[in-house]
């Protein structure tokens, strides 16, 4: 059964986004809420490494571009925290956590075959899994996303050759922050890269170029029902707001990308190896 429709297809490609309802059944979603419990009960994350995640350009020299922690996550899982996350006893919530190279068991065994069928549909011929993320945005405290393009961290040449699959395990709303894009900015091209900088220097990561000041007038909001998805071009602009809400937006995302044809930037903060590639989707 096809998932996207020819107009679903060029909605995309015109846009730069698009939202599917109904990828994943409530129950299906449950499961992947399930499985990621199962992860948080067993974390430990060592005081040092605990490092915020942010968009914005200065703060992520400051945590991300200067911890080990970040440039080796290829291979692991790892936990990324909100600002505001911890309490006066030194307590914590974890609101994101990062697993490279590999989507979950329970994520492959309930909509992979959909997925195969999505990207053959958008003419991807060999697509591969770059990274994933299960982001909490907890109320309260799951904290903005400020505008930013997807190439600017994993950068392709040509560009244009990597897609985010964001799929809603909870209802996204204005209310819980629920993602804003600028349609059509995919076609504009990217102002910035972030980029590993030179063995043995600090920090580990360096951004060459700044993020353009987008007006807020030209972002519109896409609400997502849980168990739908938004397909997001690597080069199109988009955001969230603070979860200011009494309820959370559970979210799994990763990114795919058309390897052929297609040069992975070895300046790029993410790199497989040969005993760990990126796998394939068809696989």
């Amino acid at each position: 059964m096809d998932i996207l429709t020819d107009q679903d297809v060029q909605k995309y490609r015109d846009e730069g986004y698009l939202v599917l309802d109904g990828l994943l059944s409530p129950e299906e979603c449950d499961a992947l809420r399930d499985r990621m419990s199962e992860i948080i009960e067993r974390m430990d994350v060592p005081e040092h490494c605990r490092t915020q995640f942010s968009t914005d350009h200065d703060e992520q020299l400051k945590t991300q571009g200067n911890a080990d922690y970040f440039i080796t996550s290829g291979d692991k899982i790892r936990f990324f925290f909100e600002k505001g996350v911890f309490d006066d006893k030194g307590e914590f919530i974890v609101p994101r956590e990062q697993s490279l190279n590999k989507i979950g068991h329970v994520c492959q065994n309930v909509f992979v075959s959909n997925l195969q069928n999505l990207v053959k549909k958008l003419g991807l011929i060999n697509p591969v899994i770059l990274q994933s993320m299960y982001i909490f945005k907890q109320p309260g405290i799951g904290g903005e996303v400020s505008p930013h393009q997807d190439a600017t961290f994993l950068y392709t040449q040509p560009l244009g050759r990597v897609m985010g699959m964001w799929i809603a395990l909870e209802d996204a709303a204005l209310e819980n922050g629920c993602l804003w894009f600028i349609p059509g900015s995919h076609n504009d091209g990217i102002t910035r890269r972030m980029v590993r900088t030179p063995k043995g220097t600090f920090p580990l990561t360096d951004f060459i170029g700044r993020e353009k000041n987008y007006d807020d007038k030209l972002f519109v909001q896409a609400p997502v029902k849980k168990g739908g998805a938004v397909l997001i071009h690597s080069e199109v602009v988009h955001r969230s707001a603070a979860n200011t809400f009494d309820a959370s937006r559970h979210v799994y995302t990763f990114h795919v990308m058309e390897s052929q044809n297609t040069v992975w930037s070895p300046e790029n903060w993410l790199q497989p190896t040969e005993e760990l590639p990126f796998p394939s989707l068809y696989t």
